[in-house]
């Protein structure tokens, strides 16, 4: 027996040594591990709340004390996935409808196209960056901060891109422009005759159900409603007259949300001004005459940034530049219902949002100090208030129904996507889930050709013909080639061959046998023009065709003879001797 445990013992050795198998091993990875490294250290609930909840504990029985749950567990904001993608302040942000494609604007005039499923723990970077209103791709263009990016909730093919410029356009989810609207004549007083808005968007969102229409809001005091059908014109106008002294009944609309309720009833549109008031239509018109209309709603000349409606469309939730938050009751839309002291931001962050959660069962805003604040939606009491990027302002707030997963964007150009294991699905948990992206010898741009450039950008041809990399005199972006994008969108994937924008003429462009035989006179720039013009001249002199009329009468031309010795000295090309 002994024999045969020491065989036995001997066989475990040669198996741990030998290999489990040949060919290419799947890399697995520790996933708790990784979900473990996201967990947030810091996420504080009031006192308050928690002595409740103790005296509620103590009270209860145990079947209750099992049915409490934890704030944690309640709001998905447990553990945090950090995107650093953008150079300067994020200031809004939108997800599709089935969570897997997110797609944030910053004050750096760029937009950034983040794929949950390409993204891996160790390359947390958008796979393309888009200027909305880039032009052309010299280096004098003008470019502006976008203010609002927002995906069609019935067509999310379709992305609706504010910046600060008049025009609006509508971007595809792989960011191709698809539509630009129009501008309108700024020298035209009423605003109803102008094709399109003659100053400065300032928001813009998404008709609830009907897929073409869109709205957007601009400081030359109207709200016009598109259809990305008919990009030269609106489709309606809707104009706010200020009742303000000495605004001659202009102001600048500040916030605009277009809701209907989730049991069918008819939808409402809801804007607020900078003269401080909040109007509210009929969503599908007539917008002639507003329904509803508070003057005072807000503190005059400040700047009323975040605006909301309820799932049931009972409710509207603003943010004023007074330091204040506000909910009204669209059947009683007069005065507030409840108002808390909430500090602003939007004196210089102008989209500082405020959001329903997707059941409407709390409400989300971000504050200077950076922490987010989930309020109670009937007394706006704060239920969860957490630290996301201490010292610098929390902008702009998303809560996705279908990953449950909180977004915001900050100041300090991060993206927290907050979630909790447990309860939220794919997004951030789906990222984290997956194994690192293993670093191939390919990825090193020293050993890589490029196809577009013959060798990689940032290698040098030395004479003696070795490929060198020159680490001093390169920038960071070129010794790092292969984190994130450029900034006109082209990967620095050495193995990704750069695909230069083709225009409209050049797709078209016809071949050269073609120009000649079917275009009239294209022979013509080919030809000298002096040789093209003297084989008319026999022709011109036998049959003039201009003074025809005239021909026996018209005078002889008779030039001047010179001797050879007079053309030597008075050439064309010497000067007379002036006589004193």
């Amino acid at each position: 027996m002994d024999g045969q445990d020491g065989l036995v013992d001997e066989d475990e050795a040669l198996k741990q040594y030998l290999p489990g198998g040949f060919g290419k091993h799947a890399q697995e990875a520790n996933v708790a591990a990784q979900i473990q490294r996201t967990k947030r250290v810091e996420s504080t609930t009031l006192p308050e709340q928690k002595d409740a909840d103790s005296e509620h504990s103590h009270s209860s029985d145990e079947e209750d004390s099992d049915d409490d749950s934890d704030p944690e567990d309640e709001f998905p904001t447990s553990h945090e996935l950090i995107l650093k993608t953008q150079e300067r302040a994020v200031t809004t942000l939108t997800v599709d409808p089935s969570g897997s494609r997110l797609i944030t604007g910053s004050a750096d005039c760029t937009i950034k196209l983040h794929d949950f499923a390409s993204m891996t723990p160790n390359t947390l970077r958008a796979f393309k960056s888009v200027d909305p209103t880039a032009s052309k791709t010299s280096a004098s263009s003008e470019t502006h901060p976008v203010y609002h990016v927002e995906f069609n909730p019935l067509s999310p093919s379709q992305v609706l891109v504010v910046c600060a410029t008049p025009r609006a356009k509508i971007f595809s989810r792989d960011g191709e422009q698809l539509v630009e609207f129009n501008k309108g004549d700024m020298y035209l007083r009423d605003m109803h005759n102008t094709k399109g808005h003659v100053s400065e968007i300032t928001t813009g969102c998404w008709h609830p159900t009907d897929r073409n229409l869109c709205i957007t809001a601009g400081t030359d005091s109207t709200l016009r409603i598109w259809d990305v059908n008919m990009k030269r014109a609106q489709k309606d106008v809707i104009v706010h007259k200020s009742r303000v002294a000495g605004s001659a009944g202009r102001t600048r609309m500040t916030a605009v949300v277009w809701g209907s309720s989730v049991q069918g009833g008819p939808n409402m549109l809801v804007a607020a001004a900078l003269d401080g008031s909040i109007v509210m239509w009929g969503g599908e018109g007539p917008y002639t005459r507003p329904a509803a209309e508070i003057r005072d709603a807000h503190k005059k000349d400040t700047w009323t940034s975040g605006i909301d409606i309820s799932a049931d469309g009972r409710t509207v939730v603003t943010r004023g530049g007074d330091d204040t938050i506000k909910l009204w009751d669209t059947r009683k839309f007069k005065q507030a219902v409840t108002i808390v002291e909430h500090d602003s931001t939007s004196s210089q962050y102008t989209s500082s949002n405020i959001k329903f959660s997707p059941n409407s069962s709390s409400i989300l805003t971000g504050s200077q100090s950076g922490k987010l604040y989930i309020l109670n939606p009937a007394t706006l009491k704060p239920e969860l208030i957490t630290s996301v990027t201490p010292g610098s302002p929390l902008i702009t707030v998303l809560w996705h129904e279908k990953l449950n997963q909180i977004i915001t964007g900050s100041a300090n150009a991060e993206t927290h996507v907050l979630y909790n294991p447990a309860t939220s699905s794919r997004g951030a948990a789906m990222v984290m889930s997956k194994a690192p992206k293993r670093r191939h010898i390919d990825d090193d741009p020293t050993f890589t050709t490029d196809i577009s450039q013959g060798i990689s950008g940032d290698s040098i041809v030395n004479p003696n013909g070795l490929l060198t990399t020159d680490q001093e005199s390169t920038s960071h972006a070129a010794r790092h080639p292969n984190v994130g994008l450029t900034a006109s969108g082209k990967s620095r994937d050495p193995r990704r061959p750069h695909i230069p924008m083709t225009t409209p003429f050049a797709k078209s462009q016809p071949d050269e046998l073609h120009i000649k035989n079917n275009i009239p006179l294209s022979s013509m720039r080919d030809e000298d023009p002096r040789e093209a013009l003297l084989k008319y001249a026999e022709k011109a002199e036998k049959d003039p065709m201009f003074t025809n009329a005239w021909k026996h009468t018209q005078p002889k031309t008779i030039y001047a003879e010179l001797s050879e010795d007079e053309e030597e000295e008075e050439g064309p090309h010497q000067k007379r001797m002036k006589r004193g």
